[in-house]
């Protein structure tokens, strides 16, 4: 395989385990520049610990994980220049305002930018001009998440992880959040969100692949107008989560 033919995110057989309980086994994902891949799995499926091992924060066993073809156990910080990460609960200073948080946090990855900039980014993020100024102490989660989306449009990274994304948000905020997420695909990114949302994965997802037990154990790519089977999808969620349940 030729380094052009490399994805952005892809990982083979990646086995890691917490003393005897083996997290992920033999987990194999690959997302291709300018797509959106949903990962849905219960509590223990291994979810949130594949966006750990993407970011380097923990280290497999076994197999390959690479980020643009860099592996972020062993080069974190060189992998981590090429991701902008999403957190299901997003850490912003409550005393600073939308904008000082966005320069703050752009300064920190070496992407600062303009205040116009940055202002044009929450327009297209949905957060309204009156927020822009003010502190975050006062700010609903769906705001909190545009301003974090602005941060991750801004940076024009080739990867977005998002971490339980829509946990929260209402329905048209999760409309609109799924609408920048598009956005960023078209743009060439290479997205990955993790989630227990099947409707929002199977609106805005090209593939969804259903982790169960370290490994997916089914992956199923959007097809025609009507994109997934929803009762099927909904049918192989219940069953994954009721025997992760057991």
């Amino acid at each position: 395989m030729s380094g052009a033919e490399i994805p952005p995110i892809l990982i083979k057989d990646l086995t890691l385990a917490y003393r005897e309980h083996r997290v992920l086994d033999g987990l194999s994902l690959a997302v291709p520049a300018g797509s959106i891949t949903a990962l849905l799995g219960g509590n223990g499926a291994g979810k949130s610990t594949t966006l750990a091992a993407l970011l380097g924060f923990v280290q497999a066993q076994s197999g390959q994980i690479a980020v643009c073809g860099i592996d972020p156990g062993a080069k974190p910080d060189l992998a981590r220049r090429r991701t902008a990460y999403l957190p299901e609960n997003v850490a912003l200073y409550e005393h600073l305002t939308a904008i000082e948080n966005a320069d703050y946090l752009l300064a920190l990855s070496g992407d600062r930018r303009v205040e116009s900039e940055i202002t044009s980014a929450f327009a297209a993020a949905g957060l309204q001009e009156r927020g822009w100024r003010q502190r975050l102490g006062g700010f609903s989660k769906g705001m909190r998440q545009k301003v974090a989306i602005a941060v991750a449009l801004l940076r024009e990274v080739p990867v977005l992880l998002l971490d339980e994304p829509t946990s929260g948000l209402d329905p048209r905020a999760t409309a609109d959040f799924n609408a920048l997420v598009r956005a960023v695909r078209e743009r060439g990114t290479a997205v990955l969100m993790v989630t227990h949302d099947l409707l929002s994965a199977a609106d805005v997802a090209d593939r969804i692949g259903f982790l169960e037990a370290g490994r997916i154990i089914q992956d199923v790519a959007a097809t025609g107008p009507e994109r997934f089977d929803i009762r099927a999808l909904h049918a192989r969620f219940s069953v994954g989560a009721e025997r992760l349940a057991a």
